[in-house]
């Protein structure tokens, strides 16, 4: 049995909310995406890669197929407006069916599996993390990085030929749980105190998800902060 939870928030210090999400247990789809362009383009980015998942996956399309035209429709809307700055989003989705679960992401923002323990299973496509690849820098200097946002993937924004979207297969089974979240989260929020709250078996869901949030408030609320997390019961 699928239990979920979601959420999201402005964060304290921005004044739009570019992120956005989506959670349905009917056709096995959840979702994160977090937008960049600034207002009226990052949220309508995030919300067209959210509209593009859906459709296609709701048309019994792969996820890696619908994330791909996600970026086309993105680009096709970028083409027709006049404005300098472009527009973009990261997006990490989770596809359930049956005992069977695919995964797929573009940029930083992360999918971390629980079971027995915190792992993270995607990987970011960022400048920090190339640094760490290359052994410049640790994974802890990484969090206080300068420029620790600067995202290498990104749809909408990376050259089509060059976007590479991500997939992971696996069994999803019973008592294991899937987290989904935008950069606002892991920003302020690291994999310990994550691990903590998902480790609670007294907490619903939406209850880890509601603490997941105010951890990363209580730590700065930098960006915007959204999360999305799915058991297998």
């Amino acid at each position: 049995m699928i239990e979920f939870g979601h959420g999201t928030h402005i964060g304290l210090r921005r004044e739009h909310n570019e992120d956005t999400y989506y959670a349905d247990a009917d056709i096995g789809l959840w979702l994160v995406a977090d937008g960049m362009g600034g207002h009226a383009h990052g949220e309508v980015a995030s919300a067209l890669a959210r509209d593009a998942v859906v459709r296609e996956v709701g048309s019994g399309g792969t996820l890696a197929h619908a994330v791909q035209s996600a970026d086309a429709d993105i680009l096709q809307l970028s083409g027709r407006r006049s404005e300098a700055l472009p527009m973009g989003t990261t997006i990490v989705a989770l596809h359930v069916s049956g005992a069977e679960y695919e995964a797929c992401w573009v940029g930083d923002s992360r999918i971390y599996l629980w079971d027995g323990g915190l792992k993270q299973i995607s990987q970011d496509h960022s400048y920090v993390q190339e640094l760490i690849k290359q052994g410049a820098i640790t994974q802890e200097q990484a969090r206080t990085h300068p420029h620790r946002n600067v995202v290498t993937q990104a749809l909408g924004v990376t050259d089509p030929q060059s976007l590479r979207v991500e997939t992971l297969r696996g069994k999803f089974t019973p008592g294991m749980q899937v987290l989904l979240c935008s950069d606002g989260l892991t920003e302020e929020v690291d994999d310990r105190q994550i691990s903590a709250i998902l480790a609670r078996e007294d907490l619903s869901a939406q209850e880890c998800v509601d603490h997941l949030i105010l951890a990363a408030l209580d730590g700065g609320g930098s960006d915007n902060v959204t999360a999305v997390l799915v058991r297998n019961r």
